[in-house]
């Protein structure tokens, strides 16, 4: 049966400036485990620590430019753009271009704080 999703849970972000994260579909906001879909705005400078996750995350860049480092790449992801971060790859987010960046993320299976890893 189709559910309709009224409003995002606003999440609690990692990072060294304040981000916006707005979850519309996952574990807090619908209570699904096998996907999590979530708008995403950051400032410009923005940045959280690396993570090496259990889930595979596709972003897709709506406006500004997401930084995106990898083991070996560094990718500026720009508006109308997307990347791929597959499971138990070290990642790491970043916006420090003018402008910060909004983007929608999904998570297969959905984030949570236990299966992200973060570096310390």
């Amino acid at each position: 049966m189709a559910k309709l999703i009224q409003s995002p849970t606003t999440i609690k972000a990692c990072g060294n400036k304040p981000k916006i994260i707005e979850e519309f579909v996952g574990r807090v906001n619908s209570g699904t485990q096998q996907v999590s879909v979530a708008r995403m705005r950051s400032t410009e400078g923005w940045e959280e620590p690396a993570q090496t996750p259990d889930f595979d995350e596709y972003t897709v860049v709506l406006s500004g430019t997401l930084r995106v480092e990898t083991g070996g790449q560094t990718f500026d992801v720009k508006a109308g753009q997307a990347v791929v971060a597959p499971k138990g790859e070290w990642v790491r987010y970043s916006t420090p271009l003018e402008g910060g960046a909004e983007y929608v993320a999904v998570c297969v299976p959905a984030f949570s704080p236990e299966i992200v890893h973060r570096d310390e």
